[in-house]
Formats: C-alpha cells, sequence, structure tokens
C-alpha cells in the first residue's frame, strides 16, 4: 500500500483491554490499533464484578466501547446476573452488547446447567435492551441451537457467535437465526481450512472480525500475545476467503458491525 492511500477501517468487535496483559500499556494498544486501521474496538468484561474496571477503560479511550456479561467458564463460580442488573449496566452511553454469555462443555461441562440458566438470562436481557447477544460457543453445539432457537421463538433479538469455530450445522442454526458470526485468529491458521469453508458459506453480510486479545493471535504474530492492531492480519485473510478485495471485505464488515452494533452509530453520530 503506498503512502497516499487510506488504510482501510475496521472493528475488533471482541476483545479483553482489562486483562493483566495489557496492563499500564493501553495508551500504546489504542494507538497501534488506530494505526493497523482498528478504529472502533469493544472490549468484553467476563465477571460482572469487574464491570466498573472495563467501562472505565471504555471512557477512558474514544475507539473502545463495552459489553458485561458472566462467562459460561465462570458461571458456577460467579453470582448469577440477573436481567434487571443487566438493564442497569445498558443505560451506560458505550453499553454495547450482553455478554459474553453462552455455553462451554470442554473444560466445564460439570456446570452445563447452570451455564444454560445464565444464557437464558442474558437472552432475556438482550431481548429486553434492545442490544445484541454475545455468544462463546464450545463442544455445546446442539443445546446452543437449542437454546437460542426456543428464546428465538419466545421473542427476537440479535447475536453474534463470537470466534466462531464450531460445526457447520451450528453456523446454519445462527445464521437461519438472522445472527451473525464473527471470525477471530483461529481462522487464519494454517490447519482451519474447514473452518474457512463455514465462512465462505455464510452471507458476507453476516460476517464480524475480532481478536478475542490476548488469545488466539493470527500468523504471523501466532503464540505471541494478541492485541486489536492484529484484527488487520485476520481480516485479510477473510478477504482471501470470499476472494475479495481487503478494502471491499473492511467495508462490508463495517457495514455488518454498524447493522449489529446500532448503538456505537448513535454514540459517535451523538458525539
Amino acid at each position: 500500500m503506498s503512502a497516499t492511500e487510506t488504510t482501510p477501517e475496521i472493528t475488533d468487535s471482541h476483545c479483553h483491554l482489562d486483562f493483566p496483559d495489557f496492563e499500564g500499556q493501553l495508551d500504546d494498544i489504542v494507538a497501534r490499533a488506530c494505526r493497523a486501521g482498528v478504529t472502533r474496538m469493544v472490549t468484553i468484561c467476563t465477571r460482572l464484578r469487574n464491570e466498573p474496571a472495563v467501562r472505565a477503560i471504555a471512557e477512558a479511550h474514544p475507539p473502545v466501547f463495552y459489553a458485561a456479561g458472566t462467562h459460561p467458564m465462570s458461571a458456577a463460580t460467579e453470582p448469577m446476573a440477573t436481567v434487571e442488573e443487566l438493564t442497569v449496566l445498558s443505560k451506560h452511553p458505550k453499553f454495547v452488547g450482553i455478554g459474553e454469555t453462552g455455553l462451554d462443555y470442554h473444560y466445564t461441562a460439570d456446570s452445563a446447567e447452570v451455564q444454560k440458566q445464565s444464557l437464558r438470562i442474558h437472552i432475556q436481557a438482550a431481548q429486553t435492551t434492545g442490544l445484541p447477544l454475545i455468544v462463546h460457543a464450545r463442544a455445546a453445539d446442539d443445546d446452543m441451537a437449542r437454546i437460542l432457537s426456543e428464546e428465538y421463538r419466545n421473542a427476537p433479538y440479535s447475536c453474534v457467535m463470537h470466534c466462531f469455530s464450531s460445526s457447520a450445522e451450528l453456523a446454519r442454526a445462527a445464521l437461519d437465526l438472522g445472527f451473525y458470526l464473527s471470525m477471530s485468529g483461529i481462522a487464519a491458521f494454517p490447519k482451519s481450512q474447514d473452518l474457512r469453508n463455514i465462512f465462505a458459506a455464510a452471507p458476507l453480510d453476516r460476517i464480524l472480525v475480532e481478536t478475542d486479545a490476548p488469545y488466539l493471535a493470527p500468523p504471523p504474530h501466532r503464540g505471541k500475545r494478541n492485541e486489536p492492531a492484529y484484527t488487520a492480519h485476520t481480516a485479510r485473510k477473510g478477504a482471501e476467503v470470499f476472494g475479495i478485495d481487503y478494502s471491499e471485505f473492511a467495508a462490508q464488515t463495517q457495514a455488518n458491525f454498524d447493522r449489529l452494533f446500532a448503538k456505537v452509530v448513535r454514540f459517535r453520530a451523538a458525539a
């Protein structure tokens, strides 16, 4: 890219800037992201007791927005969230999503029933607030598809399957409900061709990109700490998957993000 060309803008739709990996470095982290074209970031609170610290990060950094919920792997050890609690938190102007929530039976199958209860509470909060649900799914495809569908029949809501790396069947179930799939660094790993095929079969207007930083850094940074700037590497792989120019893929994922996270657009318009 020549110096006269503008770097396409993209959004890191899911990162964890409150994690110790970034302590004392957030100014530099955000600045590097912006230089890479990552002009917006959604930092995710995974335990509601940490919400004040995550909120403070969003308040201190104009490109950063936030969401909050109880991660499924913590559902059994954290106080159960309530719809009322999540609804109150959602009043903050930079609070833009509910979660992450979901089901994870890979390491924490013993808490499956508590996870299901927590997931349904978060879905109800998304239905109540109109904010998108942010879902973590691992080794729980059947239960996940069933609960998402059951609750959608009760009342529609919007949703992103964050860091999607599950089956083609769960992808189709989510897409059939009008939900979005978010592409993380996993999709750029050399051995992830099956996952890339799932994304390639999805509608382009239903794709987001993310880092899940500090985890899952894409090549050429694999094995190192991930950070929002590296969303650009995943997005370039995404452009390859869909067979389009990077600028076109970036513009489409921006439009997708704006559609799903409409509160971000409203906040910026009012600023």
